[in-house]
């Protein structure tokens, strides 16, 4: 399998997501969060909140369309019938909540071959409106070879 490199440290362009309420909830549903504070804006507002925090997860909600653009990339040059997701590991900054608008910027930080198979690193940062870091985020993308 040939990898080639040149695409690495390439940046893509930002995306923004306004992050809504009903989001949040449908979000915090589907994974089981049963914390008020992602469900209910009067529990939110009692614990000190503007309005309902999004689970810490929810950063794959909000970085989705700057992640797929990236990986989706010609420059990059993943043959996306053979992707498997490796990994992703987040540090996060000041909670989301409705309201927010985060956008994300993400760049290719790596790109290497194991085994045979090509490894794809993608760095992702998400700040909201007032310019705050929420996620800082590393995507690890696996493209096996074609048998």
């Amino acid at each position: 399998m040939a990898i080639d490199t040149r695409a690495v440290g390439r940046r893509f362009a930002p995306h923004t997501y306004a992050v809504g309420r009903e989001k949040i909830r449908e979000y915090a549903r589907a994974v089981g969060e049963t914390d008020p504070r992602h469900l209910d804006v009067d529990a939110a507002r009692a614990a000190g909140h503007a309005d309902l925090v999004a689970p810490p997860m929810f950063a794959v909600v909000y970085s989705a369309a700057a992640i797929e653009e990236a990986m989706l990339h010609p420059e990059v040059g993943i043959d996306f019938a053979m992707l498997v997701h490796g990994g992703q590991e987040f540090e996060w900054g000041p909670l989301v909540v409705a309201g927010d608008e985060i956008t994300t910027e993400v760049r290719l930080a790596d790109v290497s071959e194991r085994l045979g198979m090509g490894f794809y690193v993608f760095e992702s940062r998400s700040r909201n409106e007032r310019g705050e870091e929420v996620c800082h985020g590393r995507w690890t993308q696996i493209v096996r070879p074609r048998a």
